[in-house]
C-alpha cells in the first residue's frame, strides 16, 4: 500500500515501523474521518487555498521551518492543478490526465513528464521517481481513513473546537513516533479545516496546514489543466531518484 505525500514528508520509517500495541481508536473519531473522506471522495471537482509550513533540517543540522501559500484544484480522476509560491520560490503543477508539467516561475524553465492516468496514480509516481510533494493530496486518497486506523495506535476525538474562526472537530492520533492532529470543519459539510504532523522520532518536526477558501465542484475548464509554456521559458529535463 502506498503512504501518503503528507508522511513522506517526514520519516516514512517512522510510520512503517510502529509497534504491535494494543490499538484504542475511538469510534466518533472515525465516523468523522469516514464522513470527511465520503464527502471529498463524491466531489466531481473542488479548488482551495493551503497555507502550509514543513521543518527541514538545514546544511547544519539545524531544524528551519519552510512555509508557503498554495492554490490547488482537482477536476474528476485525472485533472490536477497546483500553485505555491513559498520561502524556496513560486512553482506550479499541471496534469491533464496524460501528462504532468512542472514549471518554475523564479527560473522560468519546466519539464514535462507522461504521468499515469489518474491523479493519484500520478502523484504516488511523481513523488517517488522524483520527489515532487504534492500539498494536502493525502486527504484525497481513498484509503485514507483505512491508513489512518493501520498506522496509529490511538485515535481520539477531542470534542470541538473554534480554529481560524470555524467550529471543528478535534481529533487526534498517535503512535510511538508520530503525533497527529485534524480539525474537521462543522461548518463546510465536514471538509479538513486544520492538520498538524509532529514527528516524536525525528526531532518533533512539523507538519502544518491551514485549508481556506473552498469551492466544491466548480465548472472548470479542462484547458486549465494544460501547460502553455511562456515564450521565454526554458525546457529542462530531470533524472529519475
Amino acid at each position: 500500500m502506498k503512504k501518503h505525500i503528507i508522511f513522506y514528508s517526514f520519516l516514512i520509517t517512522g510510520l512503517l515501523g510502529f509497534g504491535q500495541t494494543t490499538k484504542d481508536h475511538d469510534s466518533t473519531a472515525i465516523f468523522i474521518l469516514d464522513k470527511m473522506a465520503d464527502n471529498i471522495g463524491n466531489l466531481e471537482a473542488v479548488s482551495f487555498n493551503l497555507a502550509h509550513s514543513s521543518d527541514e533540517f538545514d546544511e547544519n543540522g539545524n531544524v528551519v521551518t519552510q512555509f508557503s501559500t498554495n492554490s490547488i484544484t482537482f477536476s474528476g480522476p485525472s485533472k490536477l492543478l497546483v500553485r505555491k509560491n513559498g520561502n524556496k520560490g513560486k512553482v506550479g503543477f499541471w496534469y491533464d490526465g496524460t501528462y504532468m508539467t512542472y514549471y518554475n516561475y523564479d527560473e522560468n524553465n519546466y519539464v514535462t513528464l507522461e504521468a499515469p492516468e489518474t491523479t493519484i496514480e500520478m502523484i504516488d509516481t511523481m513523488h517517488e521517481n522524483y520527489d515532487f510533494v504534492f500539498p494536502a493530496a493525502d486527504f484525497f486518497y481513498p484509503s485514507f481513513t483505512d491508513d489512518i486506523i493501520d498506522q496509529f495506535d490511538s485515535i481520539s476525538y477531542l470534542g470541538k473546537k473554534t480554529i481560524h474562526g470555524e467550529e471543528c472537530y478535534h481529533i487526534m492520533a498517535q503512535n510511538k513516533d508520530l503525533s497527529v492532529q485534524i480539525w474537521v470543519s462543522n461548518e463546510t459539510f465536514l471538509l479538513p479545516k486544520h492538520f498538524v504532523l509532529i514527528n516524536k522520532a525525528k526531532s518533533n518536526m512539523q507538519y502544518e496546514s491551514t485549508f481556506s477558501n473552498w469551492s466544491l465542484n466548480p465548472i472548470v475548464p479542462e484547458s486549465a489543466f494544460s501547460f502553455m509554456p511562456p515564450p521565454t521559458a526554458r525546457m529542462i529535463s530531470i533524472l529519475k531518484k
